[in-house]
């Protein structure tokens, strides 16, 4: 079974930056990948990004496209979220997940392993 632990989340304004990091504990040798997604107030929870495990190859939400950025580091088991430019729109929990061996990273349902999620606000 797989731990997700995320970090660094908070307040900021618009226009600013901000890095999420998630720490994989337990199975991380099961991740075939990992992915951010997001839930505003109200709506529903939303991929942002997602990328391969081992080869590192990245995949985005077109709306976020060039202003996100996903990356990880195998040493640490971890994944980041870079986020630039940030607007209001952006205000959300920030939830990153796992999918396993036999699973496809573009298929939402198939993401299995789920952190506590960290908020980011954004204020205009």
């Amino acid at each position: 079974q797989v731990q997700l632990v995320e970090s660094g989340g908070g307040l900021v304004q618009a226009g600013d930056s901000l890095r999420l990091s998630c720490a994989a504990s337990g199975g991380t040798f099961s991740i075939v990948a990992m992915g951010w997604f997001r839930q505003a107030p109200g709506k529903e929870r939303e991929f942002v990004a997602g990328i391969i495990w081992s080869a590192g190859s990245t995949y985005y939400a077109d709306s976020l496209k060039g202003r996100f950025t996903i990356s990880r580091d195998n040493t640490k088991n971890t994944v980041y979220l870079q986020m630039n430019s940030l607007k209001s729109a952006d205000t959300a929990v920030y939830y990153c997940a796992t999918v396993g061996r036999g699973g496809s990273a573009y298929i939402v349902s198939d993401y299995n392993y789920w952190g506590q999620g960290t908020q980011v606000t954004v204020s205009s």
